[in-house]
């Protein structure tokens, strides 16, 4: 509640509305849950105290502990637990240690203190049983509750919020790259890598080249192949190849390196640290699927990744198609969300997200369900 009335008194981070419930039931925040403002996360260091608000609503729901500063975070890849909670919305707030006591309050009792706010004619109490005071009436336009006033914002923290509202949304700069496991260290010691080592396509490709010239393994008779020795062997061939596949054509064996390295993509928004993930990036989603009364609907799904906010995307979807627009958990998806849209929006959508929002049409898959072009009479 004092964080309602001082809201900046705390660096504040932002989670998506489906994870509140996760708090309330005693889960800490996990890094993946985060909703990354344009303006960057709150600079914190390990073991500070931190507001925890939902996406559209700067209200705090909950305070936490950091487990980490905000750089091992971005570093990280926000993967992992972020914060300990120690406090929510709706969990008779205990503090560490220590309970509210009324007894040390000037009242003693609480029977006191209700009296005393009866007399005030702010509240009306009575005995409906035997032994038990509930409050029946409370008078919301008495001065002492009229003159309550939430604490204005810091100007220096309304000026970064009103410039993280203007500010236009810009893609992010997202790469593929490739990570060195333990099957291919032999192969990339000798260039200066180590299992876990973040390399680009053409990185690897240089490092091979270079390791094939440097063990004078260019077949003699043709350029075009390439001997393999036994580290080649072991990290790009399968098992009952071992003893038949002596030597392959560059273009193979650089195929086969890329292929036996993990897939590991690495996202940059505008101002920000990089931050790299395993795997490859989720595109942005767009089914068509079929309601009640055969209805259909457009559903999208994978926003959070490119830095969009489902709830905002929902509201210019909905003002655009003149029609009702969701937003409700992704099945099967963790902490992330879904629009729907009603009818076949995907025209709609092509526009938002190609021709304003800037997005590579590879990272958008379903742009093809748009509804075709009736035929001319």
């Amino acid at each position: 509640y004092t964080l309602w009335s001082y809201p900046d008194l705390l660096p504040a981070f932002t989670t998506w509305p489906p994870v509140l419930e996760k708090l309330v039931g005693g889960a800490d925040l996990m890094l993946p849950g985060l909703v990354v403002p344009p303006a960057g996360l709150p600079q914190v260091q390990k073991g500070d105290l931190c507001a925890i608000a939902l996406l559209g609503n700067r209200a705090p729901v909950a305070v936490g502990v950091a487990a980490m500063s905000t750089a091992e975070m971005l570093t990280s890849g926000l993967k992992g637990r972020g914060f300990s909670v120690l406090h929510t919305y709706q969990d008779h707030l205990c503090p560490e240690g220590r309970q509210l006591d009324i007894k040390k309050s000037s009242y003693k009792k609480l029977s006191k203190f209700l009296q005393h706010m009866q007399q005030e004619q702010i509240i009306q109490v009575k005995e409906l049983s035997k032994g038990v005071e509930s409050i029946v009436a409370v008078d919301w336009k008495h001065p002492r509750i009229t003159s309550f006033v939430i604490a204005e914002p810091s100007p220096t923290s309304q000026t970064i919020q009103e410039g993280s509202r203007e500010q236009p949304y810009h893609p992010p700069d997202i790469k593929s790259l490739y990570c060195v496991p333990a099957s291919m260290t032999l192969l990339f010691q000798e260039s200066g890598h180590k299992k876990g080592s973040i390399l680009e396509g053409g990185e690897v490709r240089m490092i091979i080249i270079n390791y094939v010239k440097r063990n004078d393994l260019v077949d003699a008779d043709n350029k075009n192949l390439v001997k393999l020795d036994p580290i080649l062997c072991d990290c790009i061939l399968e098992k009952n190849e071992q003893h038949t596949v002596m030597k392959l054509p560059w273009d193979s064996l650089l195929t086969r390196c890329l292929e036996k390295l993990q897939p590991v993509y690495q996202v940059t928004f505008p101002g920000q640290e990089p931050i790299v993930k395993k795997g490859r990036i989720c595109p942005i989603d767009i089914t068509l699927a079929q309601r009640a009364s055969n209805k259909k609907v457009t559903v999208v799904r994978n926003l959070e990744a490119y830095g969009l906010d489902p709830c905002s995307v929902a509201a210019i979807l909905q003002q655009r198609c003149q029609a009702s627009a969701t937003v409700t958990p992704a099945p099967g998806a963790k902490d992330s969300l879904q629009v729907q849209i009603q009818g076949n929006q995907v025209h709609h959508l092509s526009r938002l997200l190609l021709e304003e929002y800037q997005l590579p049409r590879k990272h958008i898959q379903g742009l093809e369900k748009a509804p075709k072009p009736g035929k001319k009479k």
